[in-house]
């Protein structure tokens, strides 16, 4: 019994990017995203075979809360869009209302919480989860810090280079792949990434501490808090040039672990059940929207996957 939690945008996008924008529907809009993720959750039915699946949204890409945490937070995100916006058409923001009519029609959940991420919904449904193994499916780093051995395993598929070199990281691939702690490898990743800091997301990090060193630093010390409170009472364990540089970036540390963390007590709505179908809720809108917007074969694929 597994429950498959999908990074919905980071599905859509790298389907957009990966697929021509010359598919289109017969009006002439595009409809690469709205296919390649179809075809997605296809592959996700067929190769992982969830009894539950939920497509978690983004109520709100860049939450305020974490702004007033952190101002610079996904901050040169919104210069980029507002710079691009009069020379780059925007083809994709169309294409989710079709993604969401497409799972509504076929039956399968979504959830969102006003004023946060799809990794927040995605946090909190891990969190609350006792009785089935959750996998979380998403080209995104960040939600590595959601891995844990129980009471109900968690795990993700990471699908960064594609499906097809999907990989599934549980405790034991990223203790292994970042040097931390197994036992406690999920909040440990977060530590980490809150220490390093992540410049995509607009989190400056420790000055000259990386990868490595931050691994290195939170599995000595055994978290960020034991961490920063060694480097301010002038612990041993650390040398001066360490404890300078934490000591430099305290305002920063002060904040970034709520800002990395997800937050796994995000009000989660939810569209319906989970259970995944072994038919489409509504065949005749499947039908009609498939011919409207010329989603071909990859709706076939997708209602092959449901006849399981």
């Amino acid at each position: 019994m597994t429950l498959a939690l999908l990074d919905s945008a980071s599905l859509y996008f790298r389907s957009f990017y990966a697929l021509p924008d010359s598919m289109t529907a017969p009006d002439g809009t595009p409809v690469n995203a709205v296919r390649g993720f179809a075809d997605t959750v296809a592959r996700i039915i067929t190769d992982r075979r969830p009894t539950r699946l939920v497509a978690c949204l983004d109520a709100d890409w860049r939450p305020q809360f974490r702004v007033d945490l952190l101002p610079s937070y996904k901050a040169h995100r919104v210069a980029d869009a507002e710079a691009n916006a009069e020379e780059v058409p925007d083809t994709l923001t169309p294409q989710v209302p079709i993604i969401l009519e497409l799972l509504e029609a076929v039956g399968l959940a979504t959830a969102e919480a006003k004023g946060y991420e799809a990794d927040d919904v995605i946090g909190a449904l891990t969190a609350r989860e006792r009785t089935d193994a959750v996998e979380v499916i998403t080209g995104d780093r960040d939600l590595f810090q959601l891995v844990r051995p129980g009471p109900a395993p968690a795990s993700v598929i990471y699908v960064g280079k594609g499906w097809a070199k999907a990989e599934v990281l549980g405790p034991a691939e990223i203790a292994e792949r970042y040097g931390v702690p197994k036992d406690n490898a999920g909040p440990a990743y977060a530590d980490m990434a809150a220490l390093r800091g992540d410049p995509s997301d607009g989190l400056p990090g420790v000055a000259g501490i990386g990868d490595k060193t931050a691994a290195k630093l939170i599995t000595q010390f055994g978290s960020l808090d034991a961490l920063i409170e060694a480097a301010h009472s002038g612990s041993r364990d650390l040398p001066l040039k360490m404890r300078l540089k934490l000591t430099a970036a305290q305002d920063y540390l002060a904040v970034a672990p709520k800002v990395v963390r997800v937050a796994t007590d995000a009000p989660v709505e939810m569209s319906g059940p989970d259970a995944v179908p072994n038919a489409p809720a509504d065949p005749d809108r499947v039908a009609e929207l498939a011919e409207r917007w010329n989603l071909g074969n990859s709706v076939q694929r997708l209602l092959k996957a449901l006849d399981r």
